[in-house]
C-alpha cells in the first residue's frame, strides 16, 4: 500500500504539470483501494498541494493497512469529508472508491456519487480500476467513474481492455510494485504488439508458394461480404484466391480485383488451401448444404456470419464441426451470433463474461474463437485466452468482420500456425484500422480502407517499408 499510494501520487504530479494550481480531490472507499487512495492523498499534502479527501467507508471496518493510513492522513491534519465539499476548484480527481473485489451491483447512494465525480468533467485518476467496473468483465455495475487515466497495480486486469472497459479505464499505466508480474492471468495474455510475423519471402518462389485461400459465400444482396474476403486476401499475400458465390446470378469477374478467380462454388475447396466461409452466405437450404459439405474438407477453415447461424440451427453440423481436428477451425462471431451460436438467451448473456463464455465453447467445440468487440477475446481449445489491444470505434461499420477473415485465411495461406494467425491476424486488423485514425476517421472508416491499409502496415513490419 506505501508503494501503491507514492506511485499514485507521482502520477497525479503528471497530471498536474499543465496547471497553475494544484488541487486535488481524493475519493476513498471502503477497503484497500481506499487505503492507497489515503496514502496518496499523504503525498500530496506533504509536498504543499491542497487535498481534498471524501471518505465514504467505516474506520472501525476498514482492513489493517487501509485503517493505518486512515489514521496517518488524521495524525497529519488531513480532514474528511463524507459528501464532495462544493464549490470546489480541483484539477484532477483521484479514484480510490472501489477495487478489483467489486462482483456486485452499487446501490444508489455510490451511483449518486459517481454521476457527480463524472459532472465534474475533471481528469480523473482511477487506482487500480474504475470504480463500479467489473475486474474480470469490463461491465459496469450500475455505474462507473469515466477516468482518464488507471494506475492499474502488479498486474493488468482483464476487465480494463474488453467490453466498458476502454470507455471508463482511459490510458493504463501499470506499476508492478517491484514484482514480476506481467500478463492478465496464469492463461490469459494481452496482444498489445504485432505478437508474429510472417518470414521473409524467398526471392525464389512464385504463386503456388504462398497457399491458396477459398471463399465460400455471397447469396443473393449480399456478394459484397465474400468478395470483400476475398479482395483482402489477395492484398494480405495468399498467392491464389478463389472465391465461390450463392447468388442465382452470380458475376463471372470482379472489374476492381480481376485477379480474383471466381469459380463454382462446388470447386473451390479442392482448390483451396485455406477456406473462408460464411460472409454473406445466407440461411438457405442450398447454403445448409454447401456447409454440411465444406465442413468434410480437412484444410484450416475460418468461419464468419451465416456460416455460424446455420451451426447453431443444426445439430449435424455441430457434431461435424467438433469432428474436425482439435484447432483447425477458427470461428469469429460478433456477440449477436455468440449468444445464437452458444445457445443464449440474449447478447447480454454473452456480453456478462466475454473471457469465460469464449473459453467455454472453444473447448466445446475444439475450435479457436474470435469474439469480436470491444476487446476482443481470443479463446484457445487448450483454455488460453488473449484479449486485443488495437482498433478503435471508426471498426463498428459493415464488412469489417469480413475483411478480418480475409486477413486471417491470408496468414494461414502463407504457412502461419493456426494460433499465430490468428493472433497476428486479429492484432493486424485493429492495427490497420487505428493507422487510419489520424487521416480519416474514425468516423467514416471503411473495411476496403482498412484491407489497404493492413497491406501497408504489414510489410512495414515485414521489411520496414513504409
Amino acid at each position: 500500500m506505501a508503494k501503491a499510494g507514492l506511485a499514485a501520487a507521482a502520477m497525479v504530479r503528471k497530471m498536474l504539470q499543465e496547471h497553475d494550481a494544484y488541487n486535488v480531490l481524493v475519493l476513498a472507499g471502503i477497503g484497500n483501494n481506499g487505503g492507497d487512495a489515503l496514502v496518496a492523498a499523504r503525498h500530496l499534502k506533504a509536498t504543499w498541494h491542497q487535498v481534498a479527501v471524501v471518505f465514504t467507508g467505516d474506520r472501525e471496518k476498514l482492513p489493517a493497512d487501509a485503517a493505518a493510513a486512515y489514521d496517518a492522513w488524521v495524525v497529519e491534519g488531513g480532514e474528511l469529508c463524507s459528501e464532495i465539499p462544493l464549490p470546489g476548484r480541483w484539477q484532477v480527481v483521484v479514484d480510490g472508491l472501489f477495487g478489483i473485489g467489486l462482483s456486485r451491483d452499487l446501490d444508489a447512494r455510490y451511483c449518486k456519487l459517481i454521476e457527480q465525480v463524472n459532472a465534474l468533467s475533471l481528469p480523473v485518476l482511477a487506482l487500480d480500476i474504475s470504480s463500479g467496473l467489473c475486474m474480470a468483465t469490463g461491465r459496469v455495475l450500475g455505474a462507473a467513474i469515466k477516468a482518464r487515466h488507471t494506475l492499474s497495480f502488479i498486474g493488468l486486469k482483464p476487465g480494463l481492455f474488453t467490453l466498458d472497459g476502454p470507455d471508463y479505464a482511459g490510458e493504463v499505466h501499470l506499476d508492478t510494485l517491484g514484482l514480476e508480474i506481467k500478463h492478465l492471468s496464469v492463461k490469459g495474455a494481452l496482444v498489445d504488439h504485432p505478437p508474429y510475423l510472417p518470414f521473409l519471402r524467398k526471392w525464389n518462389c512464385h504463386k503456388g508458394s504462398h497457399g491458396s485461400v477459398g471463399v465460400i459465400g455471397g447469396a443473393d444482396h449480399m456478394v459484397g461480404a465474400a468478395i470483400l474476403a476475398s479482395r483482402t486476401a489477395l492484398l494480405l499475400g495468399a498467392g491464389r484466391v478463389y472465391c465461390g458465390l450463392l447468388a442465382t446470378q452470380p458475376p463471372a469477374l470482379d472489374t476492381a480485383q480481376v485477379e480474383l478467380m471466381l469459380r463454382d462454388v462446388d470447386t473451390v475447396p479442392a482448390l483451396s488451401s485455406v477456406l473462408v466461409v460464411g460472409p454473406g452466405m445466407g440461411m438457405s437450404s442450398t447454403a445448409m448444404a454447401v456447409l454440411h459439405e465444406v465442413l468434410e474438407q480437412k484444410q484450416p477453415m475460418v468461419l464468419d456470419a451465416d456460416a455460424l447461424n446455420l451451426v447453431a440451427t443444426d445439430c449435424a453440423l455441430q457434431q461435424r464441426l467438433k469432428a474436425r481436428a482439435v484447432g483447425s477451425t477458427v470461428l469469429t462471431p460478433h456477440p449477436g451470433e455468440a449468444a445464437h451460436l452458444f445457445g443464449c438467451n440474449t447478447i447480454e448473456e454473452v456480453q456478462e463474461d466475454r473471457i469465460a463464455i469464449a473459453v467455454r465453447f472453444a473447448q466445446a467445440y475444439r475450435v479457436v474463437i474470435v469474439l469480436k468487440g470491444c476487446g476482443s477475446v481470443i479463446a484457445m481449445p487448450d483454455g488460453r485466452w488473449f484479449i486485443n489491444r488495437s482498433g478503435n470505434p471508426g471498426m463498428a461499420s459493415a464488412g469489417m468482420g469480413d475483411t478480418l477473415c480475409g486477413i486471417i485465411a491470408a496468414l494461414l495461406a502463407q504457412s502461419m500456425a493456426l494460433e499465430q494467425a490468428v493472433l497476428l491476424g486479429v492484432y493486424l486488423h485493429g492495427a490497420a484500422a487505428d493507422a487510419l485514425v489520424g487521416g480519416i476517421g474514425p468516423i467514416g472508416v471503411t473495411a476496403g480502407e482498412v484491407a489497404l491499409s493492413a497491406r501497408k502496415l504489414l510489410n512495414h513490419w515485414v521489411y520496414g517499408r513504409t
